[in-house]
């Protein structure tokens, strides 16, 4: 039953990976997508949307972890994936946040 949950995670985290990845579906992101106009046009969202499709593969890399845990029965894969899950949040907090790499 875990690994159908974790599948149903894990779908919508690929779809959005493999279209920001393509540097399309930019209004897709939260805090983008909310941005008056005139604010859109100073970043580059096709680099900006890339980024986030990587950071979305990430994510699903560690939705598998969790999906090989449930079918292997190792608790170890669980953790190793939400450590990496965790980072990967706090790598992305800090790294998209700092040092205007997305402004154009």
């Amino acid at each position: 039953m875990g690994v159908i949950v974790y599948l149903i995670i894990m779908l919508p985290f690929l779809i959005f990976a493999i279209v920001l990845s393509q540097g399309k579906g930019a209004f897709l992101l939260a805090g983008f997508n909310t941005m008056a106009q005139e604010d859109k046009e100073q970043y580059d969202e096709k680099a900006l949307a890339r980024f986030m499709g990587k950071m979305m593969y990430g994510y699903c890399f560690c939705v598998l972890l969790w999906i090989l845990d449930e079918l292997f029965h190792t608790q170890w894969l669980f953790h190793v994936g939400l450590v990496l899950f965790v980072a990967l949040t706090l790598f992305l907090l800090i790294y998209a946040n700092t040092g205007n790499r997305f402004k154009k």
